[in-house]
């Protein structure tokens, strides 16, 4: 399995969070995991990762949070200029299944949309999907 340069976990759920850090470990399937509680930690990590190395290539993204959630943050992310923009996959990770998120997230400009929690199958095919 390819490894990802580096991701970013987008989630206000420290649980969530610490067991698919554990997941991450445990398959070695990242260099580097950057963790975001909200959309707007997010887009500052984005901002002071990208352009660089420690740009990620895989966003994992909450739709329910507080501060900025993930439309808010979708939104957003549309606005920001770097080359490496274009390489990023973004993977909605959620458990809404509001009828209403689904019909945005089917809009968005994103690679997908996962149920939580993520497992290692869920993992292993964005990896053999994106990454390879």
């Amino acid at each position: 399995m390819n490894k990802i340069a580096c991701t970013l976990l987008v989630d206000d759920d420290n649980t969530a969070n610490y067991l698919n850090q554990l997941l991450f470990e445990r398959l070695e399937a990242t260099e580097k995991l950057l963790v975001a509680h909200n959309g707007q930690e997010a887009l500052t990590l984005l901002t002071e990762n990208c352009p660089g190395k420690g740009c990620p290539t895989l966003i994992l993204l909450d739709i329910n949070m507080p501060i900025m959630d993930g439309f808010e943050f979708l939104e957003a992310y549309e606005q920001l200029n770097f080359k490496e923009k274009q390489n990023i996959i973004i993977v909605v990770l959620t458990t809404s299944l509001n009828p209403m998120d689904v019909q945005k997230v089917e809009q968005a400009k994103i690679a997908g949309l996962i149920n939580k929690p993520l497992s290692k199958k869920a993992l292993q095919e964005i990896i053999e999907q994106h990454f390879n």
